[in-house]
């Protein structure tokens, strides 16, 4: 991986740490937002990286858009047109990448932060940690549709118009998150599933996220089919011969990837 400023990179048993590190709240500068997107790019086309837990170094996960920085934007023509693209793709960079990214939110994730949790595929949560709209607070709007990935109708419309912030705990409860954890366990909990998912086919792995992805625009009829034409293909793969002989023969499994 080339040098990054403020983002954090650690690969250990094929799963990839990457931590935001734009003190002090790890707000989606112009820097970070290029970092991230130009590094699951690079994950994806990784063999050594099987999956990816993504976090915050801090109290804070990401407070949202960096606020300083946008105040200059408005100053150039066309350069907050350039900007919001950037935001854009940099959260289709996580939904998009190729490894199944798990997201250990260990604080607030606000405006910004909140897109990159929805844009994830497994979420575990902190007890410190929270999700937020605060666009309705300084005048901005942006988020709600990601958000709507996550939460119900009258939840969703309650964060954006009032600013409340979801806690942990109640992410939870609400189905949102897979854990909600103390803090100090959080790490071991995202890793542990990072691990879990390394051990699978990474074909596999690659496939069925890609299928996700795609049934998920779906109707169930035309979902249903697209699956089945990826059972089609994965199933001539030679790591599917060598799952089905494992299974057999009771015992684990050795991947490819082809």
């Amino acid at each position: 991986m080339r040098d990054l400023t403020q983002l954090k990179i650690q690969v250990d048993d094929h799963v990839a740490t990457l931590m935001l590190d734009a003190p002090p709240v790890n707000a989606l500068t112009r820097t970070l937002n290029d970092e991230l997107t130009s590094t699951l790019d690079r994950i994806s086309e990784l063999d050594d990286i099987r999956a990816v837990v993504l976090t915050g170094h801090g109290k804070v996960f990401c407070a949202g858009a960096d606020l300083k920085g946008r105040a200059e934007l408005i100053k150039e023509p066309g350069a907050l047109c350039a900007h919001s693209r950037r935001t854009r793709e940099c959260f289709h960079a996580i939904r998009e990448c190729a490894k199944p990214v798990i997201v250990a939110i260990n604080g607030a994730a606000l405006g910004s932060g909140l897109a990159m949790v929805a844009s994830s595929d497994i979420i575990v949560a902190s007890e410190a940690a929270s999700l937020g709209l605060p666009e309705i607070d300084v005048g901005l709007m942006g988020g709600a549709r990601h958000a709507m990935r996550l939460f119900g109708h009258s939840r969703l419309r309650r964060m954006a118009l009032t600013g409340q912030r979801v806690s942990g705990a109640e992410l939870y409860r609400l189905g949102v998150a897979e854990a909600c954890v103390a803090p100090e366990d959080l790490m071991a909990t995202a890793l542990e599933l990072g691990r879990v998912i390394a051990c699978k086919s990474p074909l596999a792995t690659r496939m069925c996220k890609q299928a996700l992805n795609v049934v998920e625009e779906l109707s169930l009829r035309d979902g249903y089919r697209y699956e089945q034409d990826m059972t089609a293909v994965i199933a001539r793969t030679e790591d599917a011969r060598e799952a089905q002989a494992a299974f057999r023969e009771k015992r684990a499994p050795v991947f490819v990837g082809r």
